[in-house]
């Protein structure tokens, strides 16, 4: 009996399977994949999460602009050939989209070539001192930087124009950050804060350069050296011809102003603040540089619309500035050749005609407008959402900057560059800056009124023959077609003109710095 229970455990413990279990058990267990196949699938999972992390980062790390000092090397021809690449756009992008840019996979480009050199020591000086408004300094000054690399000298800080129309008294660091400035340059050019205490009596070079002068020019000045120790530059602008110069030099033009020009902490915070609070009241805004101030329409010459007394304050004001060269200037010539800024109401007809809707939120880049809010009512009748730095800031945050219009314009400057669209009511080195800028940073909208052409259509809505609506809307629009930032080679001077006058008529490279510092990127090719 024991044996029999002894033996029924054991049979219960070993069943006997069916023949179709076994062979059920079978195929799972020939199913089941070895050690080596598991091995061989993870890594094959693993080079593949690497390759599509390379992917995805190699646009991150390609788009990383420092103002350092590059060894990469782009040549001229590689440029030539991608600058061919590009013409006018393919369609009208929306008008009502304000985000809309052109970049067309162009991005910066100012990495010297290979055969760009470090500075080297010098112990010849160049003093600048730096004319005109907030703009015409920038650009001056970065001018006088490559100046100082061709000529192999060390620059010193440049002083800044007190004497200028709005009479300023602000400093190179009150504007521009002064150390950022020195370092980030510190490849390129040797710069210092003053000339050095046993150099400060010396007789010094005081040279006028030549505008719009080339290389040839700058290596024959040179000459200088073998006299002095020291030269000083009386004015700063466009003292650089704007095209045919070395690819190395135009790239450290764009360094000098897009990089190394910075404004100063207080400036930055609070322009940077500014833009915050204008994207917090309607996410998207137009930056309008409404050039209708005092001193551009006695500039100008342009009275259009405004009274007697208004017209002969202006005359006498143009008259009595002396170094305003015209002084006759017939105003009706003037605009119905389009060298007249548009009014506030013009401006209004604009911008409605191109589709924008009444709620737009517009910034006024401009100082005190002539005519105050009576005139400036021609444009909140139709955009009754008007701002301008003085109701986006609070009093104490404007008294820090208060009689420096320098740094005010620093401020509308920084906002005009960020905002969605940038448009100017007239041509200057602020419109034409904020232009380049934009290019720059993957050629943001810019539209660029073609006022000669606008005056027909607005003289005929004066004389009834035509009036708001669509029929309008459609033929600003296709007058602005190709006038919204896309991608261009710069231009040079307009036909027939020769000579050394065909330098003034160039497009600045300011304006355009395309295709020497824009260009394609390696994944775009």
């Amino acid at each position: 009996m024991q044996i029999n229970r002894a033996k029924s455990k054991k049979s219960n413990s070993n069943p006997v399977l069916p023949s179709s279990v076994k062979m059920r058990n079978s195929r799972v267990s020939s199913k089941k994949p070895s050690l080596l196949t598991r091995t061989l699938y993870l890594i094959l999972l693993f080079a593949v999460s690497i390759f599509i992390f390379l992917m995805f980062s190699k646009d991150i790390f390609e788009d990383e602009q420092t103002p350092i000092f590059y060894s990469d090397s782009e040549s001229d021809s590689h440029l030539h050939h991608q600058s061919e690449q590009i013409r006018s756009p393919a369609h009208f992008v929306d008008e009502q989209s304000p985000a809309s840019t052109f970049s067309r996979g162009l991005r910066p480009c100012i990495k010297p070539t290979a055969k760009y050199k470090v500075a080297r020591e010098s112990n010849r000086y160049l003093t600048v001192k730096s004319n005109g408004g907030l703009n015409q300094m920038r650009t001056g000054i970065a001018d006088m930087v490559a100046v100082a690399r061709v000529m192999n000298a060390t620059l010193v800080i440049p002083n800044l124009d007190k004497r200028s129309f709005w009479q300023d008294s602000s400093v190179f660091g009150d504007i521009f950050d002064e150390l950022h400035f020195m370092r980030s340059l510190q490849q390129d050019v040797r710069i210092v804060k003053e000339l050095p205490r046993l150099l400060e009596t010396v007789p010094r070079a005081r040279k006028h350069f030549g505008s719009w002068s080339g290389m040839n020019y700058y290596e024959n000045m040179t000459h200088l050296w073998k006299e002095y120790q020291v030269i000083h530059v009386p004015k700063s602008d466009s003292r650089l011809a704007n095209n045919d110069l070395p690819l190395d030099i135009q790239r450290l033009r764009c360094r000098a102003l897009y990089h190394a020009l910075r404004f100063s902490p207080p400036i930055e915070l609070l322009g940077k603040r500014l833009v915050e609070r204008l994207r917090s009241r309607g996410g998207q805004y137009i930056a309008l540089h409404l050039r209708y101030e005092k001193d551009m329409l006695a500039f100008t010459g342009c009275t259009y619309g405004l009274s007697d007394a208004e017209s002969e304050e202006l005359r006498i004001m143009r008259e009595s500035t002396h170094h305003w060269k015209i002084k006759k200037i017939n105003s009706t010539e003037q605009r119905n050749a389009g060298l007249c800024p548009l009014t506030p109401r013009e401006v209004g007809i604009f911008i409605k005609a191109l589709g924008y809707p009444p709620s737009m939120l517009i910034y006024i880049a401009a100082g005190e407008i002539y005519g105050g809010a009576r005139r400036l009512s021609e444009l909140t009748l139709r955009f009754p959402n008007v701002v301008f730095k003085e109701t986006l800031a609070t009093q104490d945050e404007l008294k820090a900057f208060s009689h420096h219009a320098t740094q005010t314009a620093a401020i509308d400057y920084i906002i005009s560059v960020e905002s969605d669209v940038f448009i100017s009511s007239h041509s200057g080195n602020m419109a034409r800056a904020v232009e380049g800028h934009r290019r720059f940073l993957e050629h943001r909208k810019t539209i660029t009124p073609d006022r000669k052409s606008l005056i027909e259509v607005f003289d005929k809505l004066d004389s009834g023959q035509l009036e708001e609506g669509p029929s309008v809307s459609n033929i600003v629009k296709k007058m602005h077609r190709n006038r919204q930032g896309y991608p261009r080679k710069r231009s040079g001077p307009p036909l027939g003109i020769k000579g050394r006058a065909r330098f003034r008529y160039e497009e600045s490279f300011y304006q355009n710095p395309y295709p020497e510092c824009i260009c394609k990127s390696q994944d775009h090719l």
